[in-house]
C-alpha cells in the first residue's frame, strides 16, 4: 500500500507519497514524470511522516533553512541512485553543474568520462522534488536548464535559497551567484 498526501505550496499544489515510513515521492501537481514511482493501490492518509514533511516544506518556503530531512526512501537504478546521492549532498543555497556531477560520478566509478546528458536524465527523474534538491543543478556557466516542475518553479526555488536569477531572454535564465563545488 502506498499513501499520498496533498500539500499546498506557494508554487502550487504538491502530492507527497509514502510507504508508511518514509517519503517516496514529492511532485508538483502536473509536473513531468508526476507519480512515476506510484505503483499499485494507494490512498490519501494523514501519517506522521507527512506531518514531518509538510513542516519541513513550510520552513523551506518561508525562506528558512529547513533542518534535517524527514525519512526518504529512493528506488532506482544504480546510476540514478548515485546521481541522487550527490543531489542530496548539495548544500542549501548552493548549486553545481550537470558536468560537475558527471565528473564526480566518473571519478567514483573509475571512468575517464561520464555524459552530462545522462546525469541530466537521472536528475530529471528524481522522484522526491525539493527534498532531493534537483533544482540546485544548473548548466555550464550558471545557465538554468530543465526542471520537471517547470522553469518558473526552478527560478523561484533558487530565489528562495538566495540566488539572484537573471532572465536574458524569454526562455533563457542564469544565476548570479557563483557555483559551489564540494567533495561528495
Amino acid at each position: 500500500m502506498q499513501y499520498i498526501y496533498k500539500y499546498s505550496s506557494p508554487l502550487g499544489g504538491m502530492t507527497l507519497a509514502s510507504d508508511g515510513d518514509a517519503i517516496t515521492g514529492a511532485w508538483f501537481d502536473g509536473q513531468k514524470y508526476f507519480g512515476a514511482t506510484l505503483k499499485g493501490e494507494r490512498r490519501e492518509a494523514d501519517l506522521l511522516i507527512f506531518s514531518e514533511a509538510a513542516a519541513w516544506l513550510d520552513r523551506y518556503f518561508r525562506g528558512e533553512r529547513p533542518g534535517a530531512l524527514p525519512a526518504i526512501r529512493l528506488e532506482g537504478s544504480a546510476f540514478r541512485m548515485a546521481v541522487w546521492d550527490i543531489l542530496r549532498q548539495i548544500p542549501y543555497g548552493q548549486v553545481v553543474t550537470y558536468g560537475w556531477i558527471a565528473e564526480a560520478i566518473a571519478r567514483k566509478l573509475g571512468l575517464k568520462h561520464m555524459s552530462a546528458q545522462a546525469v541530466g536524465g537521472a536528475v530529471g527523474h528524481n522522484p522526491v522534488s525539493i527534498f532531493v534538491p534537483c533544482h540546485r543543478v544548473v548548466g555550464s556557466g550558471g545557465s538554468l536548464t530543465g526542471y520537471a516542475g517547470g522553469m518558473d518553479r526552478k527560478v523561484r526555488l533558487l530565489e528562495i535559497e538566495g540566488h539572484g536569477v537573471v532572465q536574458k531572454s524569454a526562455d533563457n535564465f542564469s544565476i548570479t551567484r557563483k557555483m559551489f563545488n564540494f567533495a561528495p
